[in-house]
């Protein structure tokens, strides 16, 4: 059963992922690569499930590069891939924006070039100041050498009266440094020099799932990502299950805490997931076993008992973690179980 229809506990699979479901939708940062480097078995495994005959599609809310430039990168890092194959939250703005403006417009981009070829794909004009008369700004990841001045330009625009896009707010990104500040971060920026709100076209929101279905036509998709309020929202919102791999910027304590919006279906260390069935987690009275492990909750605590695969272990914590907060955060104490599991 599938987060979507209950969302007490992780969902198991008999298939492999890859057999059960005909597309994987794909976050890019923090599941196939970080910083520019393919992450432990994503090629194999990505080779692997195409092999077997799942489409994968490249879902990123990065706007910086074009999908070009990024099929281009996952060649090169041994993954095949065309640009038809990349949709990008560049690509979901502009089209947010096409909607709303006509044909021709121009177009106040504070971004990368991964922007810019967006909005002239949608038949708008990016423009580079507010003083070349644009009907809108649009913002989205500049890169980490992005200058100030952007960030002003826009704010000058905004305060215009200009409508303000964003095309995500995903507050951090991974990097093969650690965590760096994301678009989401520069969006404050200008939120706070304005005191406007933008509309945000990027996951886990309608319009980049819109855009996904349009551009990939998947028919039984799962999204595979490491955030769980992007990658793990946008799924519960498209109504669709989803994988969270470990190999990004969620943690065990984060998915134990996750509120029902943010439970993935299932959940495994990287993209060897997609190839394999999932365990069962079972319920016995308030009691969730999963492999070798049994997750309840004692006091203010949960406890977890037994042995075997720590990721079963994780599993059923979840899932007692879960059943115990229903609607809301799980708020009991999980330190000393996470504490004993080797993830």
């Amino acid at each position: 059963m599938s987060h979507q229809q209950d969302g007490v506990r992780p969902s198991g699979s008999a298939m492999a992922l890859s057999e059960a479901y005909d597309t994987a939708l794909l976050d890019l940062d923090g599941v196939v690569y970080a910083g520019g480097e393919a992450i432990v078995h994503a090629v194999d495994s990505l080779a692997a499930a195409r092999a077997g005959g799942m489409h994968l599609a490249y879902v990123t809310n990065n706007a910086l590069r074009t999908p070009d430039a990024v099929a281009e990168h996952l060649t090169e890092l041994g993954v095949p891939a065309e640009p038809s194959d990349v949709i990008t939250s560049a690509q979901a703005v502009a089209r947010l924006v096409a909607d709303q403006l006509p044909p021709g417009a121009r177009v106040l981009a504070i971004g990368g070039e991964g922007l810019r070829v967006a909005l002239r794909e949608r038949g708008l004009e990016p423009v580079e100041s507010a003083d070349d008369d644009p009907a809108a700004v649009v913002q989205g990841y500049g890169g980490p050498d992005m200058t100030w001045g952007r960030f002003a330009e826009a704010s000058f625009a905004i305060r215009r009266g200009l409508p303000w896009f964003a095309s995500n707010t995903d507050l951090t990104i991974p990097g093969a440094r650690g965590i760096a500040p994301g678009n989401g971060a520069a969006v404050e920026v200008v939120r706070i020099a304005t005191g406007a709100e933008p509309q945000v076209a990027g996951k886990p929101l309608p319009p980049m799932h819109r855009e996904t279905v349009l551009r990939t036509g998947a028919k039984r998709p799962i999204v595979v990502g490491d955030r769980l309020d992007t990658d793990i929202e946008g799924a519960f919102n498209g109504g669709v299950d989803s994988l969270l791999v470990l190999t990004g910027v969620t943690d065990a304590a984060q998915l134990v805490a996750a509120p029902p919006e943010h439970r993935p279906t299932y959940v495994d260390r990287d993209l060897r997931g997609l190839l394999t069935g999932q365990p069962e987690v079972t319920a016995d009275g308030d009691a969730y076993r999963c492999g070798g492990w049994t997750a309840s909750v004692r006091g203010d605590a949960l406890v977890l008992d037994g042995a075997g695969d720590a990721l079963d272990g994780l599993r059923a914590l979840c899932a007692a973690g879960w059943a115990s907060a229903g609607a809301g955060v799980c708020g009991l104490d999980a330190g000393k179980a996470l504490a004993g599991l080797q993830l």
